[in-house]
């Protein structure tokens, strides 16, 4: 089923009385937690310990376990010990980098969103130009299937990329914005692996885009850890009901990719980001994570 835009929407459905009463608390939470770092003096101890927090339970949403020893001991994912320790350390970096253009730029482009997809998962490939992903669950039957063709997904984003700077104008709150930019991604499935994870990133980085906060410290996904069965099922209504799609149905469901017979020229490059084969070394699997 095509994805419709979101600028399609009418704002107006996102101003009823209990959306409004969360967007009011939301609101003075985030200026409360906007006001708190902007007091410490050295913001950088925030970020860098918080960033950390934030990759490691992002990553546990996609069952990437670390330890909090094992990510204090370990800086570096050249010379990070374990694989899930280098990704873990590669969201840290994928998360900074992001943020530095976006405090650059003001903007949260298509091309900084591929930076980031970039360093979480060390190659080069870009948006999916092949068939083959779908969304099954652990039986596997067939959930979701996302836009195939390549020109259809990067038409997608180039929609996306231009609703995250209001082109056209939405007027809604930036908090339901960025849940619908979410939900969009996420729908989209933009790239064969890293999609859920570049997707949290995206919402912490609209954030401080928007002004709504100054530097990339809201802590998302340890609420996303404990509440991830309703994460899941909670995109499953907002897809059917709301937008006319299927959204994931249960945390243990993956995607998947059919390797499908291609020649070399046209397939993904899987080149490093000019790091050592160390940091990207990684099982090939046909499952993907979200």
């Amino acid at each position: 089923m095509p994805i419709p835009p979101l600028n399609g929407l009418a704002p107006e459905r996102f101003e009823t009385a209990p959306i409004l009463k969360r967007l009011n608390a939301a609101s003075r939470s985030l200026a409360e937690l906007k006001g708190v770092a902007a007091s410490i003096p050295n913001q950088n101890i925030l970020i860098n310990t918080l960033t950390l927090q934030e990759a490691r339970d992002s990553s546990a949403i996609e069952n990437i376990i670390t330890t909090q020893d094992d990510l204090y001991r370990e800086d570096d994912p050249a010379t990070a010990t374990g694989t899930a320790i280098k990704e873990v350390l590669r969201y840290r970096q994928a998360l900074q980098a992001g943020y530095a253009q976006v405090r650059k730029t003001g903007l949260l482009t298509l091309n900084t969103i591929l930076g980031i997809q970039e360093q979480l998962e060390c190659n080069r490939a870009g948006l999916r130009k092949l068939p083959g992903t779908a969304l099954r669950d652990g039986a596997g039957t067939l959930v979701y299937e996302p836009p195939q063709d390549a020109n259809e997904v990067a038409r997608l984003m180039g929609e996306l990329e231009r609703f995250l700077h209001g082109q056209p104008p939405f007027a809604a709150d930036p908090l339901v914005k960025m849940a619908l930019i979410h939900h969009q991604f996420e729908s989209i499935h933009p790239f064969y692996d890293g999609n859920g994870r570049t997707g949290r990133i995206i919402n912490v980085l609209y954030l401080v885009k928007e002004g709504l906060l100054d530097i990339p410290v809201l802590y998302l996904s340890r609420h996303i850890v404990r509440t991830k069965p309703d994460y899941y099922r909670l995109l499953r209504p907002s897809a059917t009901k709301m937008r006319g799609r299927i959204g994931c149905s249960t945390c243990s469901t993956r995607w998947r990719q059919r390797p499908p017979r291609a020649s070399p020229r046209s397939r993904p490059s899987r080149s490093c980001c000019n790091r050592p084969s160390s940091v990207c070394a990684r099982t090939t699997s046909s499952t993907r994570r979200i």
